[in-house]
């Protein structure tokens, strides 16, 4: 059984590029970065709409830098948001009965 090839986030940047912005076809592309056409137009098509749309496309990892870097933001205020979500019950449960702790 063949082992499934894993490509790095700048790797499909740069190859998704290369379609899009060098006008290379995607045959040539293939050839030139020995990659299969399928992974690459997924690859372009997802760059295309993180250009368009100015997001990362739903359920996937952002293959540009600064959809990556949403991405992350976007986690961390989430995180945020839970921790500050627990300590306000938190909160809450220690003055309900503060004889609890004395």
């Amino acid at each position: 059984m063949q082992e499934r090839k894993t490509y790095t986030r700048e790797f499909k940047q740069r190859a998704a590029s290369m379609v899009l912005d060098d006008h290379c076809s995607i045959p040539d592309v293939c050839a030139s970065m020995d990659v299969g056409p399928t992974a690459l137009r997924r690859w372009v098509d997802q760059v295309r709409k993180e250009r368009q749309k100015g997001q990362p496309v739903a359920g996937t990892k952002a293959i540009s830098d600064e959809q990556r870097e949403l991405q992350q933001l976007r986690a961390k205020i989430k995180r945020l948001e839970t921790e500050a979500e627990i300590l306000k019950k938190a909160t809450a449960l220690l003055m309900s009965d503060p004889d609890r702790f004395s």
